[in-house]
């Protein structure tokens, strides 16, 4: 067994007040780190709050609004006066089943407003209190979006590359820091459900594997954490090894006994 070691760390989580970002609270709280969530839903981030004690401090704020991104990360940060890691989250899938020439340009600006410049105003205002702290670390949640095109997602796959490129700037930028990037497939949230016009119980009893939010937290943890000091400007794609597969029909071969 070995130690995480994020007790009383600062984690500043965009998007914490559901889905992946509100698994990774939870898994940090329960390793004795400290989180401040950011989130634009008041309802939901503070339920999380509560039900997370005084290890949990909400922010109401959108991503996209810098000047909002600028009160919320100094919120955290004085908060217990220091900030350890950022771990962004926060984003939207835009249009979906929605071809370029039907989408406008409102659409459009919005996914990258939120899904890329989210994460430029979290990291451009993060980062001076991240040098400062004791694990100077920076996860993105990106997608397999970021290498795959899905059919008529082009806004969120055109931002989810961004943010993997945006992982690498800041990796080679800001050499004091580490910066990495998690780019699973379909992740049971409620904005997936939605997308995807499932059930929480389709979900789990879909034919294509689904991963669980807690499953992407772990990864996030570990990244985080000085355990997995020598990795930086990586991408990690958790996609039960589908990427791997070619197009083509594939042939069964014979099982061991």
């Amino acid at each position: 067994m070995f130690s995480l070691d994020l007790r009383d760390a600062v984690i500043l989580i965009t998007g914490g007040a559901s889905g992946i970002g509100a698994a990774c609270a939870r898994a940090f709280v329960a390793e004795g780190a400290i989180v401040a969530l950011l989130d634009r839903d008041e309802a939901a981030g503070n339920a999380l709050k509560a039900s997370l004690g005084e290890a949990a401090l909400f922010v109401a704020a959108d991503v996209s609004d810098e000047a909002e991104v600028v009160q919320a990360v100094a919120r955290a940060a004085e908060w217990h006066g220091h900030l350890d890691a950022l771990v962004c989250c926060a984003g939207v899938s835009g249009p979906v089943g929605t071809p370029i020439t039907a989408t406008s340009a409102e659409d459009w600006m919005r996914v990258l407003n939120i899904n890329l410049g989210g994460l430029f105003n979290a990291a451009k205002h993060a980062i001076p209190w991240l040098e400062e702290g004791r694990l100077r670390s920076i996860v993105i949640l990106a997608s397999d979006s970021s290498f795959l095109a899905y059919p008529g997602m082009a806004p969120y796959s055109a931002s989810k590359g961004g943010a993997l490129m945006l992982t690498r700037s800041l990796a080679v930028d800001y050499p004091a820091l580490r910066v990495n990037c998690i780019c699973p497939s379909v992740v049971d949230t409620p904005m997936s459900r939605r997308d995807l016009g499932m059930t929480e119980a389709q979900m789990r009893a879909s034919q294509f594997p689904v991963i669980k939010p807690v499953q992407i937290a772990n990864h996030v943890l570990f990244l985080t954490s000085q355990v997995s000091a020598p990795v930086n400007a990586t991408s990690v794609v958790v996609d039960f090894g589908y990427m791997a597969r070619p197009s083509f029909p594939q042939p069964e071969f014979p099982q061991d006994a």
